[in-house]
């Protein structure tokens, strides 16, 4: 004869085993219908991800966006550069110092090594290139030495380049 508390784990095993077979076929029915009006044709939920609407790119006008720019939050987002780059003239550690940076030519900060990436590249530093760059500079510059995957936030690439303007004040 079983006791008391053994047959109520016996009984809530039952139960819960139950619950989850019957929310795994929830689950799986949602993933896969089965359309018996044609045939039993399965269709996948996720079929031809391919042909699938890609996500919306992020909208919106770089200048814009680069007016509404705030150093005051550029700072909070200046913690992922000052690892590598410093705001005080002349001062390089892994990347150029981005000391007065905006307007100078790319690749112009004396006593840094540039890749020939940078050094080709024969343009000034605007906000909208700047902009541009740090969405993710590998891509907008290849063979960039510069390893950061970027700032995938509009905000935080404009809010960056205010506190750069501002020189980190």
């Amino acid at each position: 004869m079983l006791d008391t508390m053994t047959a109520t784990k016996i009984v809530g095993s039952l139960c819960g085993a139950m619950l989850f077979f019957m929310l795994a076929g929830l689950a799986a029915e949602k993933l896969y219908h089965v359309d018996h009006a044609k045939g039993g044709v399965i269709e996948v939920a996720y079929a031809d991800l391919e042909s699938a609407p890609a996500a919306p790119a992020e909208e919106m006008d770089i200048t814009a966006a680069l007016a509404a720019g705030d150093a005051g939050k550029g700072a909070r987002v200046w913690a992922k550069c000052r690892a590598c780059h410093k705001l005080e003239e002349g001062v390089n550690t892994v990347g150029p110092s981005l000391y007065n940076i905006i307007g100078q030519l790319a690749g112009s900060v004396p006593g840094f090594s540039y890749s020939d990436a940078m050094l080709n590249y024969g343009q000034a530093w605007t906000d909208e290139s700047m902009y541009a760059f740090l969405a993710n500079p590998r891509e907008y510059m290849p063979g960039t030495k510069m390893s950061f995957a970027g700032l995938k936030k509009s905000a935080d690439r404009a809010d960056v380049i205010a506190y750069i303007r501002a020189g980190g004040n």
